[in-house]
């Protein structure tokens, strides 16, 4: 695997989708250590690993129970949460538009 640097344009361009408002200083420093990031990760993967190792996200044989089922339960009362909210409109929670996406 070989990893190019990061163009000044993706970064650009990644710095737009992510909305951030950086300052030339912020944003030369980001630049660098995303290039960095990605140095580190070619380097991680020229280590040599033995047949049948499979990717992990820890590296730790799990104990104990297993995680629980992922089921949707209805909450009992969302009028509850909607009543919280600082503004509402037709019975849901109203939010004001995010400026510059399309």
């Amino acid at each position: 695997m070989t990893t190019k640097r990061i163009s000044p344009e993706l970064f650009n361009k990644l710095v737009g989708l992510a909305a951030l408002e950086l300052t030339a200083e912020e944003s030369a420093y980001l630049f660098e250590e995303l290039n960095h990031q990605l140095t580190s990760v070619e380097a991680l993967s020229q280590i040599p690993l033995p047949e049948g190792i499979e990717p992990s996200l820890h590296g730790l044989d799990c104990q104990g129970l297993p995680p629980r089922l992922d089921q949707w339960r209805p909450f009992p009362n969302p009028e509850a949460i909607i009543t919280l909210a600082p503004e509402t409109e037709d019975g849901m929670i109203a939010v004001p538009d995010v400026k510059g996406v399309k």
